[in-house]
């Protein structure tokens, strides 16, 4: 959620290929356990497998679970299991246990100071990159914890040389000039902060980044046209990011030209899909006239804002490990940050660390513009954590006091849907359909989720009204188009508009397994069987792990007479524990096969006629004498 938002992936897509750019000397000096993606050494000399951070505070890491006397290889390799679990935190303990048998071991130390840092173990953390430096000088996260902690204790010069040695590469070196920039700032030196910014080489891709932040340094040292004529030019071309639309409006409004901070946000929202209520508070804000703080008030929080900005950045485009660090080392300068505290959250939700993310959501204040936002996601992590009835409850009471509210009900009812309790979930979706006075195309979730509830209560009309619905509302709806197509072939209805929506669905989604069976099964209903198991294999291939998809391409095997491979795909959809129901069919089917079908006979004999040698006409040749 920070610079260049969810919703702006592409802009995240430049930070990221920057980090691919870098050369093979920083692969060299990088730390591996196992082979490092290219990709990834740029950034640092770290590890090879994801971690996701951890939000202890404590210095001392939890020892349950830990085993007693284990050795020193034990240890170590305790760690690295216990970090490939993404358990950073016994990850943590076992490297400090395994150093107490090698201190001066750089492979165990390096792993153990990334540990530390990733579950915000800073007093352990900084003993170590201490101790690092001192055997590889150039450790990129090491200099920058090093960097971070000396700007915290006020010793900007020596913060200024460990973020000047950690900028290996074009992407360490963004890092290192934003984090310079601020230190000057914070030395009262604005233009050598702005000096520091216009040295750097700037790769295109990262420019919006490096400009967002000048425009930042600028305003917050007095220079107001540099940075008002930086965020008009940035917020022109690209009016959804948040971070952009913020900081423009409250330079705006700080400033006293609230008028032009409403027109920032209001063209802000319109913009956005589903905006965010950051804006929309200061939008209300401004509205009543006040003047809002900067969005960057200190040189401490622009710091904060480069490490949460790149560190979102990474974190969205799947790198979870030194992302999460990124995010920790903006907290230990901003503890508080609702959002660094959110993207550091869905961290943890994306790598299923679910109790870790309540902890994170915990830290958020009560009174932050994403307050309700946070309730509902804690909510939705109870029910991962197959704590339904307390979600539930959860949701319930944020009901009574945000009753107009449509994502609490649209969060019920998907807990519910995913419980199998489809009229429970109908009710609530229900009630969120209440709430839109006129549908619009985002709103096509509601009308396809519900209908998806009525389909499996074998409420069918009920269900076909809504699915239909969404579809005017959204006709390129992949997840609509499939869902609906597929229902009409598995009734035998309206077969040639369901083979269209059908198709159409696996245009979209060519790589997507469910809409391949879709399109398999299809085939299969209209007696195609030889299209159907064409198609049915791709499925396979796509999503060996789904029982329904392994029973239909076992079907379509039996019907065009692979009688062996039919009898091996049912037992290996039985082996993924289908649902019981389904489990009776395939166990039959395994007994008796598919009953006879006249159509299965045609396709048979055709396919034989097609693998039998050609005729050929006689000629003279065949009654030449021995």
């Amino acid at each position: 959620m920070g610079f260049g938002t969810n919703d702006m992936q592409s802009r995240h897509c430049g930070l990221f290929r920057l980090m691919r750019s870098s050369g093979a000397r920083t692969a060299r000096a990088a730390l591996s356990l196992a082979p490092l993606t290219l990709a990834l050494t740029v950034l640092v000399t770290a590890s090879p497998r994801p971690l996701s951070a951890d939000t202890a505070q404590s210095s001392t890491a939890p020892r349950s679970g830990i085993a007693r006397g284990h050795s020193l290889l034990g240890s170590y390799l305790a760690g690295r299991i216990a970090r490939a679990n993404r358990d950073t935190r016994i990850a943590a303990a076992y490297y400090r246990r395994a150093l107490e048998g090698a201190p001066n071991n750089k492979t165990i130390l390096k792993q153990a100071f990334l540990m530390e840092t990733a579950a915000g173990n800073w007093d352990r953390a900084g003993m170590l990159a201490e101790k690092l430096v001192a055997h590889v000088p150039d450790h990129h996260i090491a200099r920058l914890f090093l960097g971070v902690r000396a700007f915290r204790e006020g010793a900007f010069e020596k913060a200024d040389e460990h973020f000047r040695q950690a900028s290996p590469g074009p992407f360490g070196a963004l890092t290192a000039a934003l984090a310079r920039s601020w230190v000057a700032l914070a030395r009262g030196a604005p233009i050598d902060a702005l000096a520091v910014l216009d040295k750097l080489k700037r790769p295109e891709r990262s420019h919006a980044y490096w400009r967002f932040h000048r425009a930042l340094i600028a305003d917050l040292s007095g220079r107001r046209d540099i940075a008002r004529k930086t965020f008009s030019s940035l917020f022109r071309n690209q009016p959804r990011t948040l971070r952009v639309a913020l900081a423009y409006a409250c330079h705006a409004a700080h400033t006293g030209n609230g008028a032009l901070a409403r027109r920032i946000l209001t063209t802000h929202i319109k913009r956005s899909d589903d905006p965010h209520p950051a804006a929309r508070a200061l939008l209300a804000l401004v509205r009543k006239g006040e003047r809002p703080d900067l969005l960057v008030h200190s040189p401490g929080a622009g710091l904060a804002e480069v490490f949460y900005g790149l560190g979102d950045a990474l974190t969205t485009q799947g790198w979870y490990d030194f992302g999460s660090i990124y995010l920790q080392l903006s907290l230990y300068l901003e503890p508080r940050a609702p959002m660094a505290l959110q993207a550091l959250a869905q961290v943890y939700e994306r790598t299923r660390k679910f109790e870790r993310a309540l902890e994170v959501y915990g830290r958020i204040p009560k009174d932050a513009p994403i307050a309700l936002s946070v309730a509902i996601r804690k909510a939705i992590d109870l029910n991962q954590l197959d704590r339904t009835e307390e979600a539930k409850a959860v949701l319930m009471a944020l009901a009574k006091t945000h009753p107009k509210e449509i994502r609490i009900w649209e969060a019920l009812g998907n807990i519910m849907r995913a419980r199998k309790r489809y009229g429970e979930a109908v009710t609530y979706y229900s009630r969120a359909i209440a709430l839109i006075k006129r549908p619009v195309k985002k709103h096509w979730t509601y009308y396809y989720s519900r209908g998806v509830s009525y389909e499996r209560l074998k409420k069918w009309p009920k269900a076909e009204r809504d699915l239909l619905k969404a579809l005017r509302l959204h006709p390129d709806q992949p997840l609509v188009l499939n869902y609906l197509g597929y229902s009409w072939v598995d009734q035998g209805r309206h077969l040639p508009r369901a083979m269209a929506l059908i198709r159409k669905a696996v245009k979209l989604r060519q790589d997507d397994g469910y809409f391949v069976d879709s399109l398999g099964w299809a085939y299969y209903r209209i007696g195609r069987y030889d299209k159907a198991v064409m198609h049915l294999e791709r499925a396979a291939e796509l999503r060996p792990d789904d029982p329904v998809i392994n029973d239909h391409l076992g079907d379509a095997y039996w019907r065009v007479g692979r009688l062996l491979e039919a009898r091996y795909q049912w037992s290996m959809s039985l082996s993924l524990k289908p649902e019981p129901a389904d489990a009776i069919k395939i166990k039959a089917k395994l007994k008796k096969g598919l009953p006879e079908k006249r159509q299965a006979r045609i396709v048979r004999k055709r396919q034989k006629a097609r693998n039998a040698p050609p005729k050929r006409k006689r000629t003279s040749d065949d009654w030449k004498p021995f």
